[in-house]
């Protein structure tokens, strides 16, 4: 089964939590804070596999979640970093977060891409002794990693597209330029998944060519099989459009140029703007007026015509030849850039609600700090609460209307507020 897109979660590792430890060592009095940092958590990383053609695999493992790095220990011992998660996907992924839509990364060339980060660890109480502070009972906590919900949508990188409507020959024609085998068959929708072949050109050149599943008027709509594969186009590079010039299904050639073309550019107006080559197929069966008629109106917008017959192998070096040429002249496959979003820091990441005279703090980044505060130690408490004040939650408590006594909870923790 062919699937080129899919819907999945990622998590990196949570930081591992630093350690609150002293020195203890006989004859040793005094020894002081040893607690260790955290391991960093593990990220997750995207590579391109060649021997993957399907996301096929995304449909039975939905959800990619790394490791949390290793707590610390005492004698000042880092916790050990999590190993990253590496998800394979076939190269030409693209992947957008499900939520804005934006790109995150293309998958196309070799190197690996970082998506998610791991959390970093926290500090041992060794960071936090002061001259006057010599006994911090404690550490800060792990940082959690990214984690995303995001959209795998997989986009061929091929040069060429063959386009057109159903039984018009395309698979014929890469069946015959390269060493695809499609299966070839008189009727509609013989293609159900777009075909790839590589076609040699020499010894040091080639190009490859996508046999695109057949498209129907509406297909960017939603019609037919073209709207789940029209976004194969959108990389190529020139576009062949193979039309039967012969009308041997009661259709108008010119007609079905003009409804492919609405479709491409009702689906992307880059595609309105890719080149274009017009192969005239089934020549060995049409009129010598059908041939010149299509001619006349192709030549008129300025595209090239070529007449070719795939089934009798008639007319197609010419246009091999066109397409080399054409391509010579042509930039790179396109190559789809991250879109940068601007980051919210995490002191702007809280709600507050009221009820029933308890004001609840809705604030995830607390959740890992609330682990670590030790009501009975002092300095642990002075920590706490710089933290509230500097991520601005006692300003916004104050706003509420909050007052000395009353009842605050965060994560779970019910105290009263003190001014």
């Amino acid at each position: 089964m062919f699937v080129d897109q899919a819907k999945i979660h990622i998590a990196a590792g949570r930081g591992g939590d630093g350690a609150v430890s002293f020195h203890r060592e006989k004859y040793v009095a005094a020894g002081g804070p040893d607690g260790g940092d955290g391991g960093k958590g593990g990220d997750i990383v995207f590579v391109a596999d060649d021997h993957f053609s399907s996301l096929i695999s995304f449909r039975y493992q939905r959800k990619f979640i790394a490791k949390n790095g290793e707590n610390g220990a005492a004698k000042r011992c880092t916790g050990k970093s999590a190993p990253d998660l590496v998800i394979k996907v076939p190269r030409g992924t693209v992947i957008r977060e499900a939520n804005s839509g934006r790109v995150m990364a293309d998958i196309s060339g070799d190197e690996p891409v970082i998506l998610a980060k791991g959390g970093r660890g926290g500090k041992g109480n060794q960071h936090f002794a002061t001259s006057t502070r010599q006994v911090p009972r404690f550490a800060k906590p792990g940082f959690d990693g990214e984690s995303f919900d995001v959209i795998l949508e997989l986009k061929l990188l091929a040069d060429v597209g063959l386009v057109g409507f159903p039984n018009v020959g395309k698979s014929t024609l890469i069946s015959v330029v390269s060493a695809a085998k499609p299966k070839i068959a008189n009727y509609h929708f013989t293609t159900l998944e777009p075909v790839l072949g590589v076609v040699r050109v020499d010894e040091e050149k080639s190009f490859v060519m996508a046999d695109i599943p057949g498209l129907i008027e509406g297909a960017a709509d939603g019609a037919g099989l073209g709207h789940a594969f029209l976004r194969h186009v959108e990389r190529c590079r020139l576009i062949v459009h193979v039309l039967d010039v012969s009308g041997c299904e009661a259709r108008n050639p010119i007609e079905d140029f003009e409804k492919i073309n609405k479709e491409l550019r009702n689906f992307s107006e880059d595609l309105s703007c890719c080149p274009q080559i017009v192969a005239a197929n089934k020549a060995d069966i049409a009129t010598e007026e059908q041939v010149e008629a299509l001619r006349q109106y192709i030549t008129n917008l300025g595209l090239p015509f070529y007449v070719i017959s795939a089934a009798s192998v008639s007319g197609i070096q010419p246009l091999m030849d066109e397409i080399t040429r054409t391509l010579d002249t042509l930039p790179p496959v396109k190559h789809f850039e991250p879109e940068v979003i601007e980051t919210v820091e995490q002191k702007e990441r809280f709600t507050i609600t009221v009820e029933n005279g308890v004001y609840y703090v809705d604030a995830p980044f607390m959740e890992s700090i609330m682990r670590t505060v030790n009501p009975d130690d002092w300095s642990s408490l002075q920590y706490f609460e710089r933290v509230l004040r500097s991520s601005g939650i006692i300003d916004a408590l104050e706003k509420a209307g909050v007052h000395e006594g009353d009842t605050v909870s965060i994560s779970g923790v019910e105290f009263d507020y003190v001014e």
